[in-house]
């Protein structure tokens, strides 16, 4: 397998230069992020037209000419479950990256089982089986042997003939532009998650009181400052159960904090008046100052009406030749049943209701749960034994 290996800035910027008129370009990156805060990246693989190159970030200052090169309109940039992709391009750019094509979101949306592994995708469309040898290679590692480097091309070396057989089925279902809505949507929230602050994703705070939200907030925000300093995983610098914990007691006193099980380690012992001091802040933050709970309406929604509008959304998908798992879970139709049946003011529309989701899933529902339509056994011998029907 020949390929070019870039491993200066200057080369770097000829190689995108000599890409810029590309009207394709598939990659792929292999990174580790187990013991970071951010994930590291180690490795680039491009593939364009015939050109196929390795860039390595590790032997450089930056990749940002690369990045710089995926912002730019006009291109179809091909990636495999591109999540962490957009992450660095984001991180280079403040862009999302123009004109992708991810190829795990395509299958999903042509009938194929979604998320599905790219060694699965590869077999289905092209019948070649990748190689596994290498998959728990530390991509840190200098110098890295022919056959890892081999290993990391192949990721990309079958996307561009897999772009056109996807398209091509895509277009045949008229789902290109359901495809483009998708990776919008999925692009914008890389985006939000780098640019929010996360703290209601703590595990353990849903249900808190406004106050203890508060806590959770300014203990997060510590937190995430120390882990960046430190580049170290957040919840290696303090985990979700104690922030709970601490969230709870709801005392500044140092004794306390130090008393809760856990917190007496001694990765703690130099940073009790830091703890203290976040939770201080949040006590004196203004009651009308403080968040919003959660709404809690899924609670009143009957379980049996929510597994079976669970049941309907995956028929709906399978008719439609969609994996059900990319329409959406048990929790979106609960937000449904929750905003149909108990809206409140400030309620945002759910995923199932709008965009291409809303066309096939939010019309049907809405027809179920007002009993213009029915659902009913056709052909129990039929890999999809049930249908809709409209009621008079």
């Amino acid at each position: 397998m020949e390929y070019e290996s870039i491993s200066t800035i200057d080369d770097l910027r000829q190689f995108c230069d000599e890409l810029a008129a590309a009207p394709v370009i598939a990659f792929d990156t292999e990174f580790v992020s187990e013991d970071r805060y951010r994930p590291q990246l180690c490795l680039i693989q491009v593939a364009a037209g015939d050109r196929l190159a390795i860039i390595d970030p590790l032997a450089m200052d930056t990749t940002a000419p690369f990045w710089d090169l995926l912002v730019q309109p006009g291109r179809t940039i091909i990636a495999h479950a591109a999540r962490e992709e957009s992450r660095f391009c984001y991180r280079f750019t403040d862009q999302p990256i123009a004109g992708l094509f991810d190829t795990q979101l395509a299958a999903g949306f042509s009938g194929m089982e979604y998320p599905i592994s790219l060694g699965n995708l590869v077999n289905k469309l092209t019948g070649k089986t990748l190689a596994k040898g290498e998959s728990r290679t530390n991509w840190r590692h200098r110098p890295l042997s022919r056959d890892q480097l081999h290993y990391a091309l192949q990721d990309v070396t079958d996307l561009q003939s897999m772009y056109q057989t996807q398209l091509e089925t895509l277009e045949q279902l008229d789902r290109t532009s359901w495809l483009d809505e998708e990776t919008k949507i999925r692009q914008q929230q890389v985006i939000d998650h780098e640019t929010n602050e996360n703290w209601r994703k703590v595990s353990g705070c849903a249900g808190m009181s406004p106050r203890q939200l508060e806590i959770i907030r300014h203990l997060w925000r510590w937190r995430d400052q120390r882990a960046a300093t430190l580049d170290r995983p957040v919840r290696r610098v303090m985990r979700d159960d104690l922030m709970v914990e601490l969230a709870k007691r709801g005392s500044a006193d140092v004794k306390k904090i130090r008393s809760i099980r856990g917190m007496d380690w001694r990765g703690y012992s130099g940073h009790y008046e830091d703890i203290a001091t976040a939770i201080q802040f949040a006590l004196e933050v203004p009651d009308e100052e403080l968040p919003r709970r959660t709404r809690r309406s899924r609670g009143v929604i009957s379980p049996m009406l929510s597994q079976f509008l669970s049941t309907s959304m995956a028929c709906i998908s399978r008719q439609n030749k969609l994996a059900p798992s990319i329409v959406g879970n048990a929790d979106d139709v609960k937000e449904v049943l929750g905003y149909e049946l108990d809206r409140q003011d400030h309620d945002q529309i759910p995923a199932l209701l709008t965009g291409w989701r809303g066309e096939i899933v939010g019309k049907t529902f809405r027809k179920l749960l007002s009993g213009e339509a029915a659902i009913r056994v056709a052909n129990v011998r039929r890999e999809q034994p049930l249908e809709f029907v409209e009621l008079d």
